[in-house]
Formats: C-alpha cells, structure tokens, sequence
C-alpha cells in the first residue's frame, strides 16, 4: 500500500513537472494558431503565414528549376527555335506559379477561390487610377510571348536604340546594345511602337548606302566605282547583286545610293562602314570628289543717282 502511494504520488509530481515544462509550449503554441483573421472564406494565423511563405518560396523556386530542366530538355532538339523554346519555358514557369499560389492559398489559409472575384475587381479600381501603365506592360509581355513578331536573339531597332534581345519579362524586355549597354524597355512600347526587327521573317536584307559627288563626276565611272566597292565584302551577297541608282541633283551633289544584300543584316553598321572605307579609297584612287555645302556671296556696286552723280544710298545693302 505505501509502494502504491509512493508510485501515485511519483507519477502526480512528473505529471506536474511535466505540466510546467509543457506550459510554455503550449503558450507558444496558443500564439502561433491564434488566428488574428477567422471567417468562412479565410483563415489566417501566424502559423499558417510561416507554412504558406514556405510554401510560396517552394512554389517559385521549383517553377524556376522546372522551367530550366525543360528548357535544356528542349535545347537539345536543333530544329526548334531557340525563340520558341524560351516562350514554352517561361510560360511553363508562369503557369506553374499562377496554380502554385492558387493551391497556397486554399490549403494553408482555407481561401475561397471564388473571393479572388473580389480582389479582381479592386486591382481593376487600382488600374483605373493609375496602373494602366503597368497593366499594359504586362498584357504586352504575353502578346509577344505568343505571337512573337519579337524573339530572344533577335536584332531590333527602337526609336534610336538598336541591339540584341536578351529576355522577354513579364513587364519589360532586355536589349544588349553593340556597346554592352544593357536597355530595359517596357512591353507597352515593342507592341505600340514602331519597331525594326533585323531578324523577322526572311533572313535576307536589302542596306543602302547613300553617297554624293561633285557634279562634274563621271556617271558612269561613279556607278562602276560603287558597284566595285561592295564586292568581295564579307556578308554582303552577290545573289541578288548589288545596284546603284541616281536618286536626285542636290544643291551641291548628284546623290547616288547603292543598294547591297545581306544574310546578316544585324551586322548593317559593319557591312557599312567596310564599305564606305572601300569607297573612300577607291574615289581618291579615281579622282572623284566628294563635295560639301558651299555659299556663294556676289557684290554689286550702288548705282549712281542720275540727278547728282552720286551713289544712292537707298540701295545699299544693310
């Protein structure tokens, strides 16, 4: 009977120590599922802000490692282009974070789907007063990421910017300029604007080459001479071959352009200048001017006043 009373009263003092030890624990525990936001629509506590940040950093990192598997999955297929394999990748990745969030959402904080109607509807008050830009910018993202007038690698000419596209972002598309300038240009602007695209379509591009000379040149040498001057150039093609035609009489030239073919129009400031040094030299080798703008002045002298012999001075010149 004692060794009964002895084991009760050991087992009363270890469940209360134990109960001590737990209190703590158990107060945390308290503070962490309070849940500071409980409706029947959504449930949100501390803990589940911790499991759903979790979660939502899980869901964007493996969106990003799947998309970068499927994208050197791809790579390894030569006859898909290089364009079309980073849209199927990037909006893999879109798909695979929009669905990520949407289950987040539901499982860690008991969200009613359907309430994200009314979350729409205050994002398109926000829009209405000042997010049309941004909106546009995205909206433009996905018209070039599926009907792509603009790739990756694609050699593009915006307003005076010119250069290579680097990526397509949900708001903005990065261009690397030949001088390792890097140009962020909103979507909104590629879809709105004007754009040359050096890359689109036939891979073949016409260049012109404007030149003047004196007009006391030899047309025909002229002609000859440019049409000299585009051969043997790298990338310029001699199917179809290079032409030269007489534009106008200038004020102070006769203005000729020459007209050359290229599978690499991208490199049109290059083909250019190799060309316009072979004209350079092969004029001063011709004897074929080169002018520039004159002004001639001519000076008339006063005429004389009939009644006095004297020059009038209502005909000078002021």
């Amino acid at each position: 009977m004692d060794q009964f009373t002895f084991d009760n009263r050991h087992l009363a003092a270890s469940f209360a120590l134990f109960q001590n030890f737990a209190g703590p624990f158990r107060r945390v525990w308290y503070y962490l599922t309070f849940r500071f936001i409980d409706s029947d629509t959504l449930k949100v506590s501390p803990a589940r802000l911790i499991i759903g940040i979790t979660l939502l950093v899980l869901v964007i990192y493996l969106s990003g490692k799947i998309s970068s598997i499927l994208d050197q999955r791809i790579s390894k297929r030569a006859y898909i282009d290089p364009g079309l394999r980073y849209t199927i990748a990037r909006l893999l990745r879109y798909v695979l974070v929009i669905v990520g969030i949407m289950l987040v959402l539901r499982q860690a904080f008991s969200l009613d789907l359907t309430s994200i109607a009314i979350l729409f509807t205050a994002l398109s008050v926000g829009i209405g007063f000042g997010l049309q830009y941004i909106a546009a910018d995205i909206a433009s993202g996905f018209i070039l990421l599926f009907e792509r007038p603009i790739r990756i690698g694609d050699r593009i000419t915006i307003a005076e910017d010119e250069g290579d596209v680097r990526s397509i972002n949900l708001r903005t598309t990065l261009v690397t300029t030949n001088d390792n300038i890097s140009i962020i240009v909103p979507n909104s602007k590629l879809v709105s604007q004007r754009v040359i695209n050096w890359s689109y379509g036939d891979p073949r591009a016409r260049i012109a080459i404007p030149v003047g000379v004196a007009y006391d040149s030899d047309v025909d040498m002229v002609t000859e001479t440019l049409i000299l001057a585009a051969e043997g150039v790298e990338n310029v093609l001699t199917d179809p071959a290079p032409r030269v035609q007489f534009l106008k009489f200038g004020d102070s030239s006769l203005d000729f352009r020459l007209l050359v073919w290229s599978i690499q129009p991208r490199r049109h400031l290059e083909i250019k200048s190799d060309i316009n040094f072979r004209i350079w030299s092969l004029f001063r080798e011709r004897g074929i001017e080169i002018p520039y703008p004159t002004t001639e002045f001519r000076m008339r002298p006063e005429p004389a006043n009939p009644a006095t012999g004297e020059k009038d001075p209502s005909n000078r010149t002021r």
